[in-house]
């Protein structure tokens, strides 16, 4: 009985101090919780999806190339507003989108970023075509879809043809055209 009132005097004296004492709250804080702000529809860093807002030609990339890569006659072009390169995209003739070319000049981080947001690492084949430039490549049931990156530039295309080959034929022609 003795051991148990020493082991229990001082908890209760600790518990005596505890309770004395005024409680402090945390500072209050601005951040609204995070299940209260949406999801992000793109990774951060990433520019969100260029749209088409003029009626082209693409100032990098012919219709007949196009055409001829793809295996499809382009009836129509349009450009993105995105500066210093507009984004470019080639319709076929039911009106739907065959190929898209997007360019990427900043950040090299964003540029990463953006070439692993079109072809994941993780579940694409690894693109290093034109030499230095590095990404992925992937086929989908929607198309194929080729992406590199080298320093702070990305160039990303996709089309509405399963063949990585006919992505990766017109990444090599706008890199070229550009002088990337």
């Amino acid at each position: 009985m003795r051991r148990a009132l020493i082991v229990a005097a001082p908890l209760l004296a600790l518990a005596a101090c505890a309770t004395t004492e005024p409680q402090v709250q945390p500072p209050a804080t601005t951040t609204p919780p995070s299940s209260a702000a949406p999801a992000p529809a793109t990774k951060p860093g990433v520019p969100p999806a260029p749209e088409p807002v003029a009626d082209g030609p693409c100032p990098y990339l012919e219709s007949s190339v196009v055409a001829d890569a793809n295996g499809q006659h382009v009836t129509k072009v349009r450009t993105s507003a995105d500066k210093p390169h507009p984004a470019c995209f080639f319709y076929r003739p039911d009106g739907s989108v065959q190929l898209t070319a997007r360019i990427y000049t900043g950040d090299p981080a964003t540029a990463k970023l953006l070439v692993d947001e079109a072809a994941p690492v993780a579940t694409s084949n690894p693109a290093s075509t034109p030499a230095g430039w590095t990404g992925g490549s992937l086929s989908t049931p929607k198309g194929a879809i080729y992406a590199v990156a080298k320093s702070g530039t990305a160039v990303v295309v996709s089309t509405n043809q399963e063949q990585t080959i006919k992505a990766r034929r017109i990444t090599e022609a706008v890199i070229t055209n550009l002088g990337l």
